[in-house]
């Protein structure tokens, strides 16, 4: 017997897919000073079970402490400006992402994200694994300065390695 909702079946009209528009996010969510979160998608809004997703804009100049977000995973993507992130067990590792990248911070990892830009707002979306809010805060005391670490995997060698 066939139990799956059928095309005309009333609850796909609300249990459906959700369209949420980019002027109605919400900022009742966690806030880091310097910077301004606003939700999408989370369980509050549209019943997302598995992940959260919204934007964030970081101020000119600003950047987070040391933290890190406990099993969630998390992707980034650059709108507009240019995200620092720095990372590692004293935030030694440093990469930079400007508009059309994606950054993918895994589970656990010590790290803090900057605004490159003494100037301009750095705008991005950002979507995490699970809709609980978690962020472990970490004393450390950041190593000086940092190594750059370029963009490499198996399908885009290095290009400084020859």
């Amino acid at each position: 017997m066939d139990t799956a909702p059928h095309a005309n079946d009333p609850r796909w009209k609300h249990d459906g897919v959700r369209v949420v528009p980019g002027d109605r996010l919400d900022p009742n969510t966690a806030q880091t000073p310097g910077m301004d979160r606003k939700a999408a998608i989370n369980f509050a809004r549209v019943g997302a079970q598995k992940l959260w997703a919204g934007t964030v804009h970081i101020h000119a100049n600003a950047k987070t402490g040391a933290h890190h977000h406990g099993p969630l995973e998390s992707v980034i993507y650059v709108v507009r400006g240019r995200a620092r992130m720095r990372w590692g067990e004293r935030l030694e590792f440093t990469a930079e992402a400007g508009p059309g990248d994606f950054i993918y911070v895994p589970p656990f990892v010590p790290h803090q994200e900057i605004n490159a830009s003494a100037t301009e707002t750095l705008e991005c979306v950002l979507v995490r694994s699970d809709g609980e809010a978690v962020a472990v805060n970490l004393d450390i005391t950041p190593a000086e300065p940092p190594e750059n670490v370029p963009w490499v995997d198996p399908t885009h060698p290095d290009p400084a390695a020859g």
